[in-house]
């Protein structure tokens, strides 16, 4: 039986696209419901699968308000072993959870960075004075409302029931199209798809330097759908750049980039292709 790495505790978003992505693998390839395992961190979720402990990791890439997750962009990075299998976007409806009566009540919010970022606006209209408290995830802060009326947590709506938390108000998005994009990582190195990702560093900080290997996907025809960049934690000024294109591996033209790329980068890692799968629980 398979298994799946993903961001715990239960209710998560992570959880939920760690079931899509079982159902997945159940309706489209036949395969036995694989075990879903929840990690504390999306590091330790990442590494699970890099070692074997699990045959996947489903993990967090980007947000369409909060932007990329740096945990996964900076371990994929680092642990060569890992290749992206496959893709699936998540819609995001968060509720704001709590044994409180009322939003007047409420002195301390809990919720994932990313989270506590997607609900900013309406969080400093309903409760502005209220302290915001970071956590791992979305629902890690929810086994401590019991403690203290004042406390409440921003998480998804099918947490409420899962923890027989009240609903104080749902939804609090300040964007009603929020969505989190996924990606499923493995051992195995995928060369087909719709989408491609890789990442590199430049030889030198000098005019131009970024400029050069962007223009070969421009060359062969190939577009870019998103470029993000991240420090190499080396020195200060120095960047990886981590790319998706919106072609497969396996193509002629794909494989002739890559070949140019390797002459104007440091350092060139390919993360394989994929393709999304589209999401059926939520």
């Amino acid at each position: 039986m398979t298994s799946i790495a993903h961001l715990g505790p239960a209710g998560s978003y992570s959880e939920l696209a760690a079931t899509n992505y079982a159902h997945w693998l159940k309706t489209h390839r036949n395969e036995v419901p694989p075990t879903l395992k929840p990690y504390s961190t999306i590091s330790k979720a990442i590494q699970a699968a890099a070692a074997g402990e699990t045959d996947t990791a489903v993990v967090p890439i980007e947000n369409s308000i909060g932007g990329s997750v740096r945990d996964t962009l900076d371990m994929l990075w680092e642990l060569d072993s890992l290749k992206i299998q496959n893709n699936l976007v998540i819609p995001i409806h968060h509720a704001l959870l709590s044994q409180a009566t009322s939003l007047d009540l409420i002195k301390t919010v809990y919720s994932h960075p990313q989270a506590l970022t997607q609900c900013q606006k309406w969080l400093a209209t309903n409760v502005p004075n209220a302290l915001q408290i970071a956590t791992s995830s979305t629902t890690e802060a929810l086994p401590k409302l019991s403690e203290n009326k004042t406390f409440a947590a921003i998480s998804p709506l099918w947490a409420a029931k899962l923890y027989n938390i009240p609903t104080l108000a749902d939804p609090i998005n300040d964007t009603p199209d929020n969505a989190t994009r996924f990606w499923v990582l493995g051992q195995n190195l995928i060369n087909h798809g719709s989408h491609t990702s890789l990442a590199f560093r430049l030889p030198d900080n000098t005019p131009g330097a970024l400029l050069k290997p962007l223009q070969l996907f421009a060359t062969q025809g190939i577009n870019m759908s998103r470029i993000e960049s991240r420090p190499t934690k080396l020195a200060l000024g120095d960047y990886r750049f981590f790319i998706d294109i919106e072609a497969s591996l396996d193509d002629p033209n794909t494989q002739a980039a890559l070949q140019l790329l390797k002459n104007c980068t440091k350092s060139l890692k390919v993360f394989g292709s994929y393709k999304e799968i589209k999401a059926q629980i939520l």
